[in-house]
């Protein structure tokens, strides 16, 4: 997959919080939610519990390192928005990649392989 698409709009990450389906595990949080077009689109969110901007931002990485890994085996047509917790600053993207594989696995869009 080339460039990620990503969610810009205040409206299209309120979408995400109040319609769709909420997955949860200890270092993650994902929201997903049918969009009308035919892309795959992500938001990435931290809060300021967090940490200060280096470590915000460094979690919105580790995100979008384990998202790039996993993108070409998701199913289109999805807004997915990722909340960083506290708990992603300490964990590598693999680990990530495995809380992303099983909340995209119970939301029944990863493709079988």
């Amino acid at each position: 997959m080339s460039d990620i698409i990503t969610l810009k709009e205040n409206r299209e990450f309120r979408r995400a919080y109040s319609r769709g389906k909420s997955y949860v595990s200890p270092d993650l949080v994902t929201y997903i939610i049918k969009n009308n077009n035919n892309n795959l689109r992500i938001g990435i969110t931290t809060g300021k519990k967090v940490g200060k901007a280096v470590e915000r931002n460094r979690a919105k990485r580790i995100i979008r390192a384990a998202y790039c890994d996993i993108c070409g085996r998701l199913l289109p047509g999805y807004d997915i928005v990722f909340v960083a917790r506290t708990k992603t600053l300490f964990r590598k993207s693999t680990d990530i990649l495995r809380s992303m594989q099983k909340h995209f696995k119970d939301a029944g869009i990863l493709k079988e392989e």
